[in-house]
């Protein structure tokens, strides 16, 4: 990974709420769009009496909480609802003087990528995994132009240099799942860019982003747009981006919209008591909780642990490489404190989060609950099951569909054999009450509530042994801005009753900053700066830190980022051959427990 030259520096340009020329026409009209959904009882409602504009070289951010109907809007727009049980039931779609809403499928399929594309929240979901990426960017340009295999293969090549994708000519020849998670979004940029269409509609295109990867990919769409004039439609709940991205914002709740407004006016005067809370509920840098100095006594602690996985190769199957996933991390988590680990994908947030629960093997020391996990066997391994929990990122995905949620509240207890269904039913029943869930809900099942809700059945869950140490595994990066501020004001809650620790995985920043106490930012494997977390912060040391909280999108309109360089081509390799290996860092304390790395895993950071 390189640094730009100055003259690719990005952060000074003007605020794109600047929006299109005054009377121009608009590209897309929107009027009185409402769109039901066939079930049992009849038809109910998803969206309700919507109506916008949207003009050449315009940015229109639609924000809300999910089930808000955003989404729901977007596919109507492109001709995509489910049939025939979710159905447009009021209000035309126009693009130009073209009557969506009137054509018959055939003829939408001519428009639909070619006058307006959308890109998707999740890109695996949407790429075909049996498909070369130039195949399918090439299948996209021929299914609209009439141009030869070769001609539509040196488009693609031409569109995945627009979107700024490294070695450009090798990816055309790599599949999907070869791709990390933000090339992939460059790809779908990329493909609905190729025939330059009026309308963008891009879905949540940066939720499941690394920060530093979010801002480059706005960054994208907006140069894009600049040279294309694209009019775009984004759709998100993350206020920072509406601040940083809009011209004009609609809030949406329950179907309905409840307030448009310029952005500034929006974020200065906002009318709706609605917007006022989702405003309120964004997390900001700088507004941390100040906290009670927490026990010395630590409850784990991470002492020189490495963890390689290898890549064999040849008939004989010998080990060639070794990914290096942790490089000798040190630290430890003291009693009632929130310790934070954070860093981009692939980083090794996770790895050590597994590694301290025994999924996978290590070298070093790891010692939670005065136990030394090596020494563990079988039935002391699963002891210390009692001293520390996980929460996971998707609460559907950790719960069992077949249970209801006071059985698997309660599974933990059963297995390790504490006490009988009535004292159980007691203690499920409390800790539901806890977090903020009733008792008559535990015959329920996990699909029967939110995602917020979900997410604190699962923290109930990690609560029910009364654990020392919790690890959140971005536990909230998924949820909407409201729920995430409810969920994190109820992990400190409980952290105050209970005396438990936190491990907070989570590459959010704001987040991070808010909740924790110390914090630890991990880059290629390896801890490059450590300490309070006023101290990183306040006094962010390390370049690869700095860049992180640079790249924060901050709600406010009239923030202007200062100018820094661009990240060109990609994250050095965690790969390396059998006997050599990445440049092992050294912290150096340079004050006050404020720990930096004194060798540089990533030089090309530390350049200018």
């Amino acid at each position: 990974m390189t640094l730009a030259s100055d003259a690719e520096t990005t952060g000074a340009e003007a605020h794109p709420g600047a929006g299109p020329a005054p009377g121009q026409p608009p590209v897309l009209s929107v009027e009185g769009l409402s769109i039901s959904v066939r079930t049992e009882a009849g038809l109910k409602p998803l969206v309700n009496d919507l109506s916008f504009t949207l003009r050449r070289g315009e940015t229109l951010c639609i924000a809300g909480e999910s089930g808000s109907g955003k989404s729901i809007t977007a596919l109507a727009i492109m001709g995509l609802l489910p049939p025939p049980a979710v159905r447009i039931t009021g209000g035309r779609i126009r693009l130009g003087e073209t009557d969506l809403t009137a054509l018959p499928e055939a003829r939408m399929r001519t428009i639909r990528g070619d006058r307006i594309a959308m890109i998707f929240q999740e890109p695996m979901t949407s790429l075909n995994p049996v498909l070369t990426i130039g195949a399918q960017l090439a299948e996209a340009i021929r299914a609209h132009e009439p141009v030869s295999r070769g001609a539509a293969r040196a488009r693609a090549l031409d569109a995945l240099r627009a979107v700024r994708l490294s070695q450009p000519e090798h990816r055309l020849n790599q599949y999907p799942h070869e791709l990390s998670g933000g090339m992939r979004q460059r790809v779908m940029i990329a493909m609905a860019l190729a025939l330059r269409p009026e309308v963008l509609i891009a879905d949540e295109p940066t939720t499941a982003l690394d920060v530093t990867v979010q801002r480059e990919v706005l960054d994208l769409l907006r140069d894009l747009q600049r040279d294309t004039g694209t009019a775009i439609i984004l759709i998100t709940h993350d206020m920072g981006v509406v601040a940083e991205m809009a011209s004009r914002v609609i809030v949406m709740r329950h179907g309905a919209m409840v307030e448009q407004a310029p952005v500034h006016r929006l974020f200065s005067r906002p009318e709706a008591e609605y917007t006022r809370q989702l405003l309120a509920a964004v997390p900001r840098l700088g507004q941390g909780a100040t906290r009670e100095a927490v026990a010395d006594r630590p409850v784990a602690r991470v002492e020189d642990v490495v963890v390689r996985f290898p890549l064999k190769a040849g008939l004989l199957g010998r080990t060639t490489h070794h990914v290096h996933a942790v490089e000798h991390v040190s630290f430890d988590i003291r009693k009632g404190e929130t310790f934070a680990l954070v860093g981009e994908s692939g980083c090794g947030k996770s790895t050590i989060a597994k590694a301290m629960v025994g999924l996978v093997p290590h070298e070093g020391r790891i010692e939670v609950a005065g136990k030394v996990l090596s020494d563990l066997d079988g039935a002391g391994r699963k002891d210390l099951r009692r001293h520390i929990q996980m929460v996971f990122q998707d609460p559907m995905a950790a719960l069992d569909p077949r249970m209801t949620i006071g059985d698997q509240i309660a599974e933990p207890l059963v297995i390790h054999g504490i006490g009988d269904t009535e004292s159980r039913s007691a203690r499920v029943a409390d800790l539901l009450a806890r977090v903020g869930l009733s008792a008559d809900q535990m015959t329920r099942y996990p699909h029967e509530f939110s995602g917020g809700q979900r997410q604190r059945i699962c923290i109930a869950r990690a609560l029910s042994l009364q654990p020392d140490l919790i690890i959140a595994d971005e536990s909230v990066s998924a949820l909407d801005v409201s729920v995430q501020a409810r969920v994190l004001d109820l992990l400190r809650t409980l952290q105050r009753e209970f005396g438990v620790a936190f491990l907070f995985i989570s590459h959010d920043m704001a987040v991070v900053e808010n909740i924790s106490d110390r914090v630890a930012v991990m880059y290629l494997g390896q801890i490059v700066e450590m300490g309070l977390r006023s101290q990183v912060f306040g006094n962010p040391q390390h370049p690869y830190t700095r860049r992180l909280i640079e790249a924060v999108p901050v709600p406010d309109p009239a923030h202007v980022r200062p100018p820094s360089p661009r990240l060109t081509g990609e994250v050095p390799s965690p790969v390396h051959a059998v006997g050599s290996g990445p440049v092992r860092v050294r912290l150096v304390d340079i004050g006050g427990g404020h720990m930096v790395a004194s060798g540089d895993p990533a030089p090309a950071l530390s350049a200018g």
